[in-house]
């Protein structure tokens, strides 16, 4: 399912984005929204990809009116099947692609696999070797199929592992027709590996224009995270199959796919970003060339923020606030429970949940009900969405309780309107919290850090500072000076406007994605770290 809802003849930057802006609110969308709007004499353009149209409500940001053209489209709605007539299929193409899959299973083939690839993607277009209906209907394709599941798949059920390989390749078709029928831009700029930036990749070597690949999480990770706790993967093995160490055939299908994306995105890309040098270095191990890789980190809007420390009351107000989505991720549960034992000890304390619980309703009744099971009453507020301007004034400790993060926007904020935090011991947290050695760190502690799923230790954290006003105070004027000398919009955009004039200044031509710049890509822009 497509449409295109603003549309245009050609854009500056093409942002290519899976899940998120503008029909998701928070975090990497707060991200995007802030970069469209930082940079007005640039027209964007959006492809937005999302799973099924039910999926989502309505848009939750207004359109920027540098936003020149929108269009949406749902890899997971699939059109009832066309009448068609079965074919012999390229054997050639096939066999490429057989070699394809061995080298993915060998270590040390990635190169070679990406060469592959990038050969293999014209035969991906309609009516091409590899096209659907070739990989659909083939004789060929069949074969592929029968024969991969003799030789590798472990699990008994041959039509789980049929639908399992049609449904994982199916979208791969609907982002080649949408790399067909784009408008043309200067740069694409993927805020994801995945299928964002299988997109991405085939934009880039079809167009010869520059690729922009900027993660705030690894997405291959998140994806691995979501895969271990999914419950509509199958595993048909019984007891005597099943070996605990290992992960279900099918949950490690999904997870080497994705991982082919990320590569597949990682070769394509000019330039590479990562929001802190922990996952720069995460992106190398996991395909990007280091030569193409950087740090820029995330930055706030300071001036508007810091107006927020003076609506604040004396004193430490006794709230702990989670701003963000009520998803598994965050592990809003952890915060539920750890929320039990800081009432106990300090009866004054309350808790509030700030965030939407539309996107998973199910995990947001089981964390309504555990607060209800464990008497936490009026004591434990969800909130639902909230303007942080309006919040952060009322806020004593700003908690993080995800089991997943990367740079998260919310601790930067939290800073800024004065806020120390608790958080788990995720992504950039302990270098936010603690700071990076040198500088950074003589600034002091600006909060606590804990570790993941572990409630005990994050109310001791949150009471800690909540009852040592001394602390407190300390914390606060740590997290102020940590954000106001490396964490601003105007350090961020700046970073960002460099990439977007230098990759839009490139002349179109084959060119080499990435080619070394001058100087060293790898230093990071704000801490000068490698």
């Amino acid at each position: 399912m497509s449409e295109i809802l603003r549309k245009g003849d050609h854009a500056d930057v093409m942002l290519l984005l899976e899940g998120t802006f503008p029909y998701v609110s928070g975090g990497v969308s707060s991200w995007v929204n802030q970069m469209i709007r930082a940079f007005p004499e640039l027209r964007f353009g959006i492809v937005f990809i999302g799973s099924r149209r039910e999926d989502y409500g309505d848009m939750a940001y207004a359109l920027p009116d540098n936003v020149v053209h929108l269009e949406t489209h749902y890899l997971y709605d699939f059109p009832p099947p066309p009448m068609v007539h079965g074919t012999r299929g390229d054997a050639d193409a096939f066999a490429a692609s057989d070699r394809l899959h061995d080298m993915l299973r060998e270590p040390g083939q990635e190169a070679r696999a990406g060469e592959l690839i990038r050969e293999l993607m014209p035969a991906l277009r309609e009516g091409g070797a590899l096209g659907e209906d070739a990989f659909l209907y083939s004789q060929r394709a069949w074969q592929t199929i029968t024969d991969q599941y003799r030789r590798f798949c472990t699990d008994p059920s041959f039509t789980d592992y049929f639908w399992t390989v049609r449904i994982m390749h199916k979208p791969l078709w609907q982002l080649v027709r949408i790399a067909d029928n784009l408008i043309p831009a200067r740069v694409y700029h993927t805020v994801s590996t995945g299928y964002a930036g299988f997109l991405g990749a085939m934009l880039r070597y079809r167009n010869q224009r520059p690729l922009l690949v900027s993660e705030h999480g690894i997405y291959t990770k998140e994806r691995k995270i979501d895969l271990f706790q999914s419950q509509w993967i199958r595993d048909n093995r019984n007891i005597f199959e099943r070996d605990i160490s290992q992960i279900s055939y099918f949950r490690e299908l999904w997870v080497r796919f994705f991982e082919t994306l990320g590569r597949v995105c990682y070769d394509a890309g000019d330039d590479i970003v990562a929001l802190y040098e922990g996952n720069r270095v995460r992106q190398v191990i996991d395909g990007a060339p280091a030569e193409r890789t950087r740090s820029i980190p995330n930055g706030i809007n300071l001036p508007r923020l810091a107006a927020l420390r003076d609506r604040r009351a004396p004193g430490v107000p006794p709230v702990l606030c989670l701003i963000g989505r009520v998803v598994p991720i965050k592990d809003i549960k952890t915060f539920i429970r750890a929320m039990l034992t800081v009432v106990r000890h300090y009866p004054d304390a309350e808790g509030w949940i700030a965030g939407p619980e539309d996107e998973d309703p199910e995990y947001a009744r089981e964390c309504r009900s555990l607060a209800q099971s464990l008497g936490l009453g009026d004591k434990l507020k969800f909130l639902g969405f909230q303007r942080i301007d309006d919040l952060l004034p009322k806020v004593g400790v700003l908690v993080l309780s995800s089991i997943s993060e990367a740079l998260p926007l919310v601790v930067l904020e939290g800073y800024a309107a004065g806020v120390p935090c608790v958080t788990t011991d995720v992504g950039s947290c302990s270098e936010l919290v603690f700071g990076l050695p040198g500088e950074d760190a003589a600034l002091g502690a600006s909060g606590d850090v804990v570790r993941i799923a572990d409630p005990a230790a994050l109310a001791s954290a949150a009471l800690g500072l909540l009852q040592d006003p001394q602390r407190w105070h300390a914390a606060q004027a740590a997290g102020i000076a940590r954000v106001e000398r490396y964490y601003t919009q105007d350090r961020m955009v700046g970073s960002y406007r460099d990439l977007y004039q230098r990759l839009m200044a490139q002349p179109d031509g084959p060119g080499h994605a990435g080619q070394p710049r001058s100087g060293n890509p790898a230093r990071c822009p704000v801490h000068g770290g490698g």
